[in-house]
């Protein structure tokens, strides 16, 4: 009876063959998993060749980079005005507190003017934002006012494919933009991995496009 027990507890040849394929199969994930964690960051950065347009935006966030990065595709010609739009923090809560802020879009005014962009060729956006599908709507109504075709957005280099995912979810239709990052950025896409900084950026960047191929279902705090 010992024997025969022994023997149904040998593998036959079919049940070796499927257990060889689950290896290879899990071997196939793991590589294919590998290979998405190393690319990851290089699929985030998505900048398009750069095209005459109506305004250069400089969209809020890493001052003063992207403003920077704005003055110089000024300078090329590409555009005959830069754009700024106006985020609602943290100047509400500098309000609150009873300390002065003039904004984020202030200070990034004022580094175009040192920068030397006339007066003339800055325009504030409005209303103000909260995050990048606000920005994306203050773009398209004024794009539409101007009739214009074509804006240059500015942002940071893990956040490029996020805003073309935005736009095409919630403008298309309305103009086109032109997304370059700010060349100043420090986010290393072939080893994001490596500082908390780059790896938050990419965790960030990733949940946001889930949240917009879901259809915005997440909402921004108020």
């Amino acid at each position: 009876m010992r024997r025969l027990k022994m023997r149904h507890q040998i593998p036959q040849p079919g049940q070796r063959g499927a257990c060889r394929a689950a290896l290879v199969a899990a071997l196939l994930l793991i590589c294919l998993g590998g290979a998405i964690f190393l690319r990851v960051g290089h699929w985030l950065v998505r900048e398009d060749a750069l095209q005459k347009s109506t305004a250069v935006v400089v969209l809020s966030g890493a001052m003063p980079e992207r403003a920077l990065q704005a003055v110089e595709i000024y300078r090329a010609g590409y555009a005959s005005e830069v754009w700024i739009t106006q985020p609602t923090q943290p100047k509400r809560t500098m309000e609150t507190l009873g300390i002065p802020f003039e904004g984020e879009e202030e200070y990034s005014r004022r580094v175009l003017v040192h920068e030397g962009v006339p007066e003339q060729a800055i325009r504030i956006l409005s209303p103000t934002i909260v995050n990048t599908a606000d920005e994306m709507g203050a773009i398209a109504d004024t794009l539409k006012r101007e009739k214009g075709t074509a804006v240059i957005v500015v942002t940071s280099k893990a956040h490029t494919r996020r805003v073309h995912a935005l736009w095409n979810k919630l403008e298309n239709g309305r103009g086109q933009i032109i997304v370059r990052a700010a060349a100043a950025d420090s986010f290393d896409p072939g080893g994001w991995w490596r500082t908390t900084h780059d790896a938050l950026d990419v965790v960030r960047e990733i949940l946001g496009l889930f949240n917009v191929w879901a259809g915005l279902p997440l909402k921004p705090s108020s």
